[in-house]
């Protein structure tokens, strides 16, 4: 699984950001930008042996994504929570569900999301939007 990103100048340096996670960093190059962007995700997820790997697109654009899935999918859940202000609380509540441990899970790992339930917790955090898959370029 990969998330799509950007990266740009901008006066001095080099702007980056992977909008799905609500990472942004900078560097001096792009080269060191792209470097920030893998430490940030990695730093983020904090597990033990956890490594991103950054695909360098065509112009603006790249990908970052990992070997282990689940981490990547349990950082995705809580960021979305997070950017949208809500408690583990009210995203349980979004869900249907009496107890905040039910989402938890999800953002903790311990329990690896189907596609159908990853659907379902984004949407919960945010029903206005959808969770759009679409086929690397890489």
């Amino acid at each position: 699984m990969r998330f799509e990103g950007r990266v740009w100048r901008h006066g001095k340096h080099w702007l980056i950001e992977v909008p799905i996670l609500d990472v942004m960093t900078q560097g001096r190059t792009r080269k060191e930008a792209l470097a920030m962007i893998k430490d940030a995700i990695e730093a983020l997820v904090n597990r033990e042996a956890f490594e991103v790997d950054v695909y360098v697109g065509k112009g603006d654009r790249f990908e970052v994504g990992s070997r282990a899935t689940p981490p990547l999918l349990a950082l995705l859940v809580k960021r979305q929570r997070q950017m949208h202000g809500l408690s583990l609380a009210d995203a349980a509540r979004r869900l249907g569900r009496t107890s905040r441990n039910t989402f938890a899970r999800y953002e903790q790992g311990k329990t690896v999301p189907t596609v159908e339930k990853l659907a379902e917790l984004l949407a919960a955090v945010d029903p206005e939007h959808d969770l759009v898959l679409t086929r690397s370029r890489g």
